[in-house]
């Protein structure tokens, strides 16, 4: 068997915790962690942003003002109209 010199025993659990006295803001590990969740929450702020400055107008759904529409709707108004009981036209 193969002996070991007390320093060769331990020297590896020094090279182990070579790291223990460092702040942890200096483990890139904590910033791959946090960088996650913050690039959600600044995006969502940014949707709501957006949202808030470019709003939509809102529409007039007055039949009157859409003169384009008006012979769709007068044949959903007629289908609507006719009883099961009459034949189609033709």
């Amino acid at each position: 068997m193969s002996e070991i010199s007390s320093n060769q025993v331990n020297e590896q659990p020094a090279a182990e915790h070579q790291d223990k006295g460092k702040p942890w803001w200096k483990f890139p590990i904590v910033w791959m962690v946090i960088s996650g969740p913050l690039i959600v929450v600044v995006a969502a702020l940014t949707t709501v942003v957006v949202a808030v400055k470019h709003v939509d107008p809102v529409l007039n759904v007055d039949n009157t003002s859409n003169k384009g529409l008006m012979p769709a709707v007068q044949g959903r108004n007629h289908a609507a109209e006719t009883s099961a009981n009459e034949p189609a036209e033709r």
